[in-house]
């Protein structure tokens, strides 16, 4: 699929906010550091490991441009991808052609960081999932799953009801939300919405991962916790990436943290992963408080200081995906790149860089794993904004 331009009026707001991190706005957005050449090699390849590992050099291909802050992208059964823009749009990359598909969402709220954002599709393609804010008199209301029904063809998706709603929101800044659907459950990230009290609170929907059906009820072995049974884990501050582990299914969080460190946890249903601001909001305090919480669960992967402002990601899958075949890749706004990290069982064994991507295309956004093995990438830079095809060169 060659480049495809687009031309789309501006949305609200203008540039993205520096995803909530006040305190880190220089930094978030900053210039990237310039792009490597591309075939250059990883980058980031830890010292220990394995020396004869070979790496695969990437295919990048813009199919997609001229967009502003698509959020995620997903793929229907005959290949047409549909991405959600974060002002609300909804649109198809169908075989050379972008195109709108008719949405409409009455109450939608765009501000700060919240919009039209998280999106899951059905199996059969027939039904989409979306993660958006709600407002109600002009004021922030919620944060909420959605089902729609798409037409042959997608060209318009029709409202068929609210899935989970209620989940927290004060400015729009903190507000999630990633969706990811198994043939387990629905699984939805949810920012704590810049509130202390939501990360650990067991009946607050804020800082947490939920898990329900289709239809928004607990799953049959739920609950999870002493509190709300759509509670699947706990303690987070703005999930923005899930993925489940190939092989095991696994459900793994990415979490766009603090000016500490962001995190990847490996979920394990009912635990508490210790995100505790305090009075104030104070943001020095670690990702993972075990001093306060001695059972919480420590992260299976921390980006230290400086850090990436990670957001989404998913399992690469595929002999053509080489030494990262089964490794998790995550994407990043402040970072300008995405990280894979090389996964072994439970555990994070190695971590590298995607060199074609490096600082090339600003603040990346989602990545998703199309049926053919390839990387689907959005950008986040407010305005000019791509999707990207990823695949290793043969």
């Amino acid at each position: 699929m060659g480049a495809l331009a687009l031309a789309l009026a501006g949305c609200s707001g203008g540039a993205e906010e520096a995803e909530g991190d006040d305190a880190r706005l220089g930094e978030v957005d900053a210039e990237p550091a310039p792009a490597e050449s591309e075939g250059a090699g990883s980058g980031g390849r830890d010292a220990g490991d394995d020396a004869d590992d070979t790496l695969p050099a990437l295919e990048v291909e813009v199919v997609a441009e001229g967009l502003t802050l698509p959020w995620d992208v997903q793929h229907l059964p005959d290949g047409t991808a549909l991405v959600t823009e974060r002002d609300g749009r909804l649109l198809a990359l169908d075989g050379g052609e972008v195109r709108e598909v008719a949405l409409d969402i009455p109450d939608l709220f765009v501000g700060s960081e919240s919009g039209l954002m998280g999106l899951a599709l059905a199996p059969d393609g027939g039904t989409a999932y979306l993660c958006h804010a709600t407002q109600s008199g002009g004021q922030p209301q919620d944060v909420r799953v959605t089902r729609w029904q798409l037409d042959e063809g997608a060209t318009a998706a029709i409202t068929d009801g609210v899935v989970v709603d209620g989940m927290p929101i004060t400015s729009g800044r903190h507000g999630g939300c990633r969706l990811l659907l198994t043939d387990d459950a629905l699984y939805v990230g949810t920012g704590d919405a810049a509130d202390e009290t939501n990360p650990q609170s067991l009946d607050s929907l804020g800082g947490k991962v939920l898990a329900v059906t289709p239809e928004g009820e607990p799953l049959a072995d739920a609950p999870f916790v002493d509190g709300d049974p759509r509670i699947y884990t706990y303690g987070h501050r703005n999930v923005q990436g899930l993925a489940s582990q190939p092989g095991s299914g696994t459900i793994w969080s990415v979490e766009h943290g603090s000016s500490v460190d962001d995190e990847v946890n490996r979920l394990e249903p009912g635990a508490n992963y210790g995100w505790a601001p305090g009075a104030g909001y104070d943001e020095s305090v670690p990702m993972t408080d075990t001093e306060r919480f001695p059972d919480a669960v420590e992260a299976a992967w921390s980006s230290g200081d400086p850090t990436h402002a990670t957001t989404g990601a998913v399992f690469l899958d595929g002999e053509q995906w080489g030494a990262w075949d089964g490794a998790l890749a995550t994407a990043e706004l402040k970072g300008a790149g995405v990280t894979v990290l090389r996964v072994d069982g439970e555990q994070v064994v190695g971590e590298d860089r995607m060199a074609e991507l490096e600082g090339a295309y600003g603040r990346l956004r989602s990545l998703t794993l199309a049926d053919d093995g390839s990387l689907w990438v959005t950008t986040s830079n407010g305005e000019g904004d791509v999707v990207l095809r990823v695949t290793p060169r043969e």
